[in-house]
């Protein structure tokens, strides 16, 4: 009897690519400072109580901040907010991150960012270590709709729109 069959995380990365998904800044506030990353690792768990699920690397400075602080928002990217998308992909020092972007704050206190198509803001229900990523599973505890615009998308490792 054969062993599992081997897995090429490369040949995984580019069928994972072939996977189009939408684009959201996750960010939490520990504290007086803001942290935040871009992510497409976002999944609607149940409707009864609203829920989601977001994977964040062990990496990401976001990570701990979240397990600490137990609040995250999910602000849902526009096609126009692609530079801010980029600006959050980046390991930059947090304040460089939020500088000059327009933001307000929600129920939880973490950042809100203006232009977005909306923002679920959740306080942490679950947290799980996956391999190099922390799973938090949040309930929605406010929502707020944003600009009604086509969504910002990623597929086969760059930036498209619908």
């Amino acid at each position: 009897m054969s062993g599992p069959p081997s897995t090429d995380p490369n040949v995984f990365r580019r069928l994972m690519g072939r996977w189009p998904t939408g684009v959201a800044i996750v960010t939490t506030r520990d504290g007086i400072t803001d942290y935040g990353l871009t992510v497409n690792g976002l999944l609607s768990v149940s409707l009864h109580p609203p829920s989601l699920l977001v994977s964040l690397g062990d990496d990401a400075d976001s990570s701990p901040a979240v397990a600490k602080s137990r609040i995250f928002v999910a602000n849902f990217l526009s096609a126009q907010q692609r530079s801010t998308s980029e600006r959050f992909a980046l390991s930059l020092a947090s304040e460089e991150k939020f500088r000059d972007l327009p933001l307000h704050r929600g129920v939880t206190g973490a950042a809100i960012l203006d232009e977005s198509l909306g923002a679920l803001e959740c306080r942490v229900l679950s947290e799980f270590q996956v391999s190099d990523h922390h799973l938090f599973v949040g309930e929605v505890v406010a929502q707020e709709l944003g600009a009604d615009a086509p969504p910002l998308v990623f597929h086969r490792s760059r930036y498209t729109q619908l």
